[in-house]
């Protein structure tokens, strides 16, 4: 790997919450100008997710931390504030990067008590964002699960995805694989504002035909929906138009949740996008980091009939994202489809 022109630098102690993770270098380069990588040295793979999540499945593997999709409402911000990092711009920037991962989690594999339970990728941060072009962490974790016959799904927004589709697609001849594409805002303009650093939606529909041209199922997560912003008829019909015209399999729809430092970090974006729905978007979160029943109902039955319209139902079992780690156990909140 060439190192040219690129800046080194060695902790010096000034961030001990990288220091308890393994680090052994922060890398910057002008191929990915404005993110920093920090390379670390992980001592486990596998996480256990609690069972007060209520998810569909007991364990995940992230190979990066901080993702720079730089989402605002990414309910995993509040994991950075553990290294030390804001939940803002340090968790769009400040990447951690396990560069071990693969290696770890073969072996986490070979142990007798493994039970080939099904693993989640892409549960917290993207295994398909921008550091992933650089590091190529996903084939060696791909390839350590399947060998060993390990069941697993992947969720992402990064079209990156569509250089492993071989390796997927083999996989899946020897363990079961779940592919889920997240794609939740039509309007390309808006997309810039809220999901600055992920593929365009037109790229993402791309992705789910490529995924179906391998033979292989795609499910979408619409989600999160944002109240007064992407949850009207209109937006919804036609994206979940465009997402059935390229293929998928299956949509899950819910809403938009805010919990931890998250909260602050999507207001304040909001109070500059969309200063109007500022006062509504605090009614509706005034009590609970979930939206109200009565708006899930409605959004529901909003939704029901252009699931219908579009055949999109299915019966495919949705990969659900999981619960940000530093965040408090809380009721994870039922997906609509």
């Amino acid at each position: 790997m060439r190192w040219a022109t690129q800046g080194v630098d060695v902790d010096d102690g000034a961030l001990p919450g990288l220091q308890r993770l393994g680090l052994v270098r922060s890398v910057r380069t002008p191929q990915f100008d404005g993110l920093t990588f920090h390379e670390v040295l992980c001592k486990s793979a596998l996480n256990t997710v609690p069972e007060a999540a209520a998810l569909p499945f007991r364990y995940t593997v992230n190979g990066y931390r901080g993702c720079s999709h730089a989402c605002r409402y990414c309910f995993a911000r509040p994991t950075h504030e553990y290294l030390e990092f804001d939940c803002g711009t340090g968790f769009d920037t400040q990447i951690v990067v396990k560069t071990n991962v693969a290696e770890v989690l073969r072996r986490e594999l070979r142990r007798p008590s493994w039970r080939r339970e099904t693993v989640a990728l892409g549960t917290n941060t993207d295994p398909y964002q921008r550091a992933e072009g650089r590091y190529a962490l996903m084939p060696g974790i791909i390839g350590a699960l399947a060998e060993s016959g390990t069941p697993f799904s992947i969720l992402t927004k990064g079209t990156l995805l569509r250089r492993d589709l071989a390796l997927i697609s083999q996989a899946s001849q020897q363990v079961s694989v779940s592919l889920a594409v997240s794609l939740a805002i039509a309007d390309p303009q808006l997309h810039r504002d809220v999901e600055p650093g992920t593929p365009t939606p037109h790229a993402r529909l791309g992705l789910i035909s490529a995924i179906r041209a391998a033979g292989l199922g795609c499910h979408v997560m619409v989600a999160p929906v944002l109240p007064y912003v992407t949850d009207s008829a209109e937006h919804l019909d036609e994206l979940l138009g465009r997402i059935a015209a390229a293929g998928a399999t299956g949509v899950t729809v819910f809403g938009l949740h805010l919990r931890g430092s998250t909260r602050g970090w999507f207001l304040s974006w909001l109070a500059r996008s969309r200063p109007e729905l500022v006062g509504r978007y605090r009614d509706l979160y005034r009590r609970s980091a979930y939206l109200p029943r009565d708006y899930r109902d409605e959004l529901r039955q909003r939704v029901a009939p252009l699931i219908a319209k579009y055949r999109l139902s299915g019966d495919h079992r949705p990969v659900t994202m999981a619960p940000a780690v530093a965040a408090p156990p809380a009721p994870v909140q039922p997906a609509l489809f």
